[in-house]
Order: C-alpha cells, then sequence, then structure tokens
C-alpha cells in the first residue's frame, strides 16, 4: 500500500546526525500514523559519507528511502526533487524538515493534526508559544527583520514567512507550479508559502521552538540573507504568474 505521509529531509554533511534524525522521525510517525508513513533522504553527493549512511538506514527500514543527487546545488533544488519523488510515489501530505535537529521531531504531530483543517501548516517560531534557542543577536535580527521584510513587501499576515518545517498538501504542490520555483534558502520557504496563499489555500502556523544545531555546519550564509532582499520583491510579479499559468493548465486539461 502506498503511504500517504511522506517526510523529506535534505542533507549535505549531516553524518553526525542522519541517522538520529531519520530513526527520530521515524518513530514519532510509526505512533501516529503506523504504516501509512515514508521518510526521504535527499542527499546531495555529501563528501562526509551521509548518503551511505542514509543507504544503510534504508536497507534496515522499510519506511526510508535515499534519493541521491549529483550535486550540491540548493536547498531550493533538493526539495523540489523530494517533493516530486513523493508526489509521483502517491503522498496525499509532505513534510519538509531539517536533519540537525533544528525542527524537533516531537512537533510533528501537531503539524500532522493541523494540516486536517488546512492545506499548508507552518511550524512557527514568531506566534505565541514559538521560539528560538541558542541564537546570537545578529541571526535572531536577521531572521526576524527578514520574515517582517517579507511580510511587508508580499502584503501577507504570516508571521514565520522564512520558517522550513512544513506540512504541506498535495493539491498545493501540484497548484503552486513547482518546477518554476528557482529560489534557494529563505526565498524558497517565502515563494512556497506565498504561491500557496495566492492559490487560495489556507496557511496555519503551529507554534514550535527552533533549537540551533548542536553537531555539524550551519548551511546559513550572508549570501542567502541578501537573495532574500533582493528576490522577494520579485515574487509578488513572478508567483502570480506562475500560479496563473498552473490553474490554466489544469483547466485546460480538464477539457476532453
Amino acid at each position: 500500500m502506498r503511504a500517504r505521509l511522506w517526510v523529506v529531509i535534505p542533507t549535505y554533511n549531516e553524518a553526525v546526525n542522519v541517522e538520529r534524525i531519520v530513526r527520530a522521525v521515524d518513530a514519532e510517525l510509526d505512533r501516529i500514523v503506523p504504516g501509512d508513513h515514508r521518510i526521504l533522504v535527499v542527499d546531495d553527493k555529501s563528501p562526509d559519507g551521509t548518503g551511505a549512511i542514509a543507504d544503510a538506514l534504508a536497507a534496515e527500514l522499510p519506511t526510508v528511502e535515499v534519493l541521491h543527487r549529483p550535486v550540491k546545488d540548493g536547498l531550493g533544488h533538493a526539495y523540489r526533487a523530494g517533493f516530486s519523488h513523493a508526489l509521483a510515489a502517491g503522498a496525499e501530505r509532505v513534510i519538509e524538515m531539517d536533519a540537525d535537529f533544528s525542527h524537533d521531531p516531537r512537533y510533528l504531530p501537531g503539524l500532522v493534526e493541523a494540516s486536517s483543517d488546512a492545506d499548508l501548516v507552518l511550524g512557527s517560531r514568531y506566534v505565541p508559544g514559538g521560539g528560538v534557542r541558542d541564537w546570537g543577536l545578529v541571526r535572531r535580527l536577521v531572521s526576524r527583520g527578514g520574515g517582517l521584510y517579507a511580510r511587508a513587501i508580499l502584503r501577507v499576515d504570516v508571521h514565520d514567512l522564512t520558517g522550513g518545517f512544513k506540512c504541506i498538501r498535495r493539491e498545493v504542490l501540484e497548484a503552486i507550479d513547482l518546477d518554476s520555483v528557482r529560489a534557494d534558502g529563505y526565498v524558497f520557504q517565502i515563494e512556497v508559502t506565498y504561491r500557496a496563499l495566492i492559490a487560495g489555500f489556507t496557511v496555519s502556523e503551529v507554534p514550535i521552538v527552533f533549537q540551533d544545531r548542536k553537531a555539524g555546519t550551519s548551511k546559513m550564509s550572508p549570501r542567502i540573507a541578501l537573495e532574500a532582499m533582493w528576490l522577494v520583491p520579485q515574487l509578488r510579479r513572478s508567483a502570480a504568474a506562475a500560479v496563473g499559468a498552473a490553474s490554466g493548465r489544469r483547466r485546460v486539461g480538464t477539457i476532453d
């Protein structure tokens, strides 16, 4: 039987984390949706052996699959590949999350439960009950400021546009023309949520506490923050056009 709930975890040099996160996610999902979930590790040819560790887990655990990509070319590309794989395998809901435990698996039941009433559920640091731990002042300012900037430019009432812990219904991913989402990092997360909103889907936020990684190296960089500054204003035009084109293709496809 096909699994209806998939978790996509992109990895690059996460050898110290990948086994622990996969086992923790698998245990949590086995408790709430036993036998109806898959975990997809999308590895970008990590030189530290992450892919081999993930392969060993897939050989041991029937709920785990690995998608090996030949090069490291950005978070957005990895997520698009993972989402496409999950949809082709019959996923009805797809969760995206980091491999480094900054997204705690204990929040998975809340995201899944909220997705019964919303098309896209965000694990939010910036709603009551949410927060961050172990961040310095600069990173707090960059994250909070980037979110407020995007919220003001795009004129949406979402508190954590840049967060990467999401549960997304299949209908959303099919409607937002995923292949045309070219941004990475912060902007990828912003664009997916923004496209869902302008396509008319419901977006909900549930509180999470984001814990900075304890092992491995952060992928956050000044380039990603700068990318957000100049790409976000372009989203209002490009995202609307892409969603409209996708809607048109769906309508044409229904004509006999």
